[in-house]
């Protein structure tokens, strides 16, 4: 350094970086430690500097630590206090005294974090995301982790033409804000996956949010089964009396909401492309198999089910549903005058007793209760839906007051499920080599999933079968369920990608963590969310476990989606006019 230049010696000293100047930096790339111990399998110990207070850290934070060849990319999973000596905790020192307290900070006490290395970096950027098989040196420093580094391990938001995948916005990592957390939608649509969270955590919220980023990417083509109406044209939002836009309206051109019951559409002014009849005619006892529990049906039952089947033939639920059907069954004893009722004599050609029979009958009489059911056949609900499919359009199926029958929507999603995927088989089939004729993928998302994927019913559904193929035919599931403990294990471990809300029952918490490496510390994070907005992401679709605070669905999401308010309008109209007539006094070009 040259110190006879016109600048002088204090201009020079004044240039130098400064320990201050450290301290005035951007949170996201400050300096937060050193390593002090740790090992691969219970992961690094991490010594406050005196400048970082515990209070500034949370956990589920990431930060990076900076070995001498790699990088580490770890999850903070612990903050700790620590002090040098045994003696300074029993006898705390008088910090009154401001110099006292600067002395002891830092020195005799500090702060300490548990980090899990979660992926090795390069040290200077660039290559491969590795899995972490070693630890960083002793005072290996850490810092938090930048934008570009959340970057580099989750993608960059939107189309990366590189890995030819989009990355999807989800939210930001806890007390890093302005720092994007990504996920791969096309990973999120190859293998099933789940939303879970106690009641009230905002699961439907997160699963509009994950649905509008594949309606809007086109990666996927969608059928969501409404149970309670809040997917298609309006749904609830927090606060009283608050409205959330559907994703009709998100996505107009893009979205047909169908409907079981059109009266109910039309009181909440829902858009409605087409309401579903079902034809008696067309039920088959596999679309009754998934209603045992809930109907109370006995083995002898459904295999009384089975029997009428093949001995009444397609129109056997018309049949044993009519009352005037069943009285002509009926006959007289012409010797002894006595007379036999329709149902008795049915329950005899069958080889059925009678008691099973009319048990039967007064379970299935309810389905007379549903307005959606018709006699003969129906007006061909999976064709019309299947049309739209492979228009690329995405269909939301709204139950209307039906969603509050836990039977019926279980009805109509197997009726239609089994239906719709033997389709997709058949498509998929046919186009063998030849990939531009295979159907796009098809997501069906289905609420209360544990009642479908139970594992006294999960091995022998239509929803165990797509969960346990992963994308063999292009059709996977998106679950959504506050009891995920209740599901079949071997569905949940083929779960890929898991967003999960708050869980309190330690069952649940331990049925979403299965299968997962470093569960231990992801455990102490999940059970420390918020109840609303937080979420743990991890699975396919990501590199690595994630904490995230969630994006709000509001008007800023709503316009990243391409949605344009009606009061906007004037407003951009004479915006787009005024740049076209340029600035003011310019006379154009010479």
């Amino acid at each position: 350094m040259d110190f006879h230049t016109d600048t002088g010696f204090d201009a020079e000293f004044d240039a130098l970086p400064r320990a201050s100047s450290a301290l005035r930096a951007p949170a996201a790339a400050r300096r937060l430690g050193v390593v002090v111990g740790g090992s691969l399998s219970e992961g690094l110990e991490v010594r406050l500097d005196r400048e970082v207070s515990t209070e500034e850290l949370a956990v589920g934070t990431y930060v990076v630590v900076r070995g001498r060849h790699r990088r580490f990319f770890s999850m903070i999973t612990d903050v700790r206090l620590g002090a040098i000596s045994d003696e300074v905790v029993l006898h705390p020192p008088d910090l009154e005294d401001d110099f006292l307290a600067e002395v002891h900070v830092g020195t005799s006490t500090f702060g300490l974090l548990h980090l899990s290395p979660m992926l090795e970096l390069d040290a200077a950027g660039g290559g491969d995301l590795r899995p972490v098989k070693t630890v960083p040196g002793h005072f290996s420093e850490v810092r938090a982790a930048t934008q570009e580094e959340v970057s580099e391990v989750f993608g960059r938001e939107g189309y990366d033409r590189s890995r030819d995948t989009h990355f999807f916005h989800v939210g930001e990592p806890l007390d890093m804000e302005n720092v994007k957390v990504t996920l791969s939608l096309e990973r999120l649509v190859e293998r099933s996956s789940g939303v879970f969270g106690k009641s009230g955590t905002g699961k439907t919220f997160l699963s509009r949010i994950l649905l509008a980023g594949v309606i809007r990417d086109g990666v996927a083509s969608n059928l969501i089964f409404d149970m309670h109406n809040e997917y298609g044209w309006e749904g609830t939002s927090e606060g009283p009396g608050r409205k959330a836009k559907g994703l009709k309206q998100l996505f107009p051109g893009r979205v047909a909401i169908f409907t079981l019951d059109p009266e109910s559409s039309r009181r909440r002014q829902s858009n409605v492309d087409f309401a579903i009849t079902i034809g008696y005619d067309e039920v088959e006892p596999e679309d009754l198999e998934m209603l045992q529990g809930i109907l109370n049906l006995s083995e002898p039952q459904m295999g009384a089910i089975y029997a009428l089947r093949r001995r009444l033939g397609p129109a056997w639920l018309s049949r044993f549903l009519d009352d005037d059907w069943i009285e002509q069954q009926g006959i007289e004893d012409p010797e002894t005058g006595r007379s036999e009722s329709g149902l008795k004599v049915l329950a005899d050609s069958m080889g059925q007793t009678y008691q099973t029979l009319a048990a039967l009958h007064r379970r299935l009489e309810r389905f007379r209760r549903y307005g959606f059911l018709t006699p003969g056949r129906g007006n061909d609900a999976v064709d019309r839906i299947l049309r739209y499919l492979d228009a690329q359009k995405n269909v939301v199926l709204e139950f209307g007051r039906y969603g509050n029958q836990l039977d019926a929507y279980i009805f109509v999603a197997n009726f239609l499920t089994r239906r719709i995927h033997q389709r997709y088989v058949e498509k998929k089939e046919a186009a063998f080599g030849n990939r531009s004729a295979e159907p796009q993928p098809l997501v069906i998302t289905i609420e209360e999933a544990h009642k479908f994927l139970d594992p006294s019913i999960a091995g022998h559904t239509i929803f165990g079968t797509i969960a346990r193929e992963l994308r063999k035919y292009n059709v996977t599931l998106l679950v959504v369920d506050q009891r995920p403990s209740q599901i079949d294990p071997e569905v949940m471990s083929q779960i890929g990608t898991r967003v999960t809300a708050l869980l309190d029952n330690e069952e649940d918490i331990r049925a979403v963590l299965m299968g997962v490496s470093g569960a231990a510390g992801l455990r102490e994070v999940l059970a420390r969310l918020d109840t609303r907005q937080q979420a743990l992401i991890l699975g396919h679709a990501v590199p690595m476990p994630v904490v995230v605070r969630t994006r709000a669905y509001d008007a800023a999401f709503f316009r990243e989606m391409g949605f344009t308010d009606e009061e906007e309008l004037p407003r951009r109209l004479e915006e787009n006019r005024r740049r076209m007539r340029g600035d003011e006094g310019f006379e154009g070009f010479d």
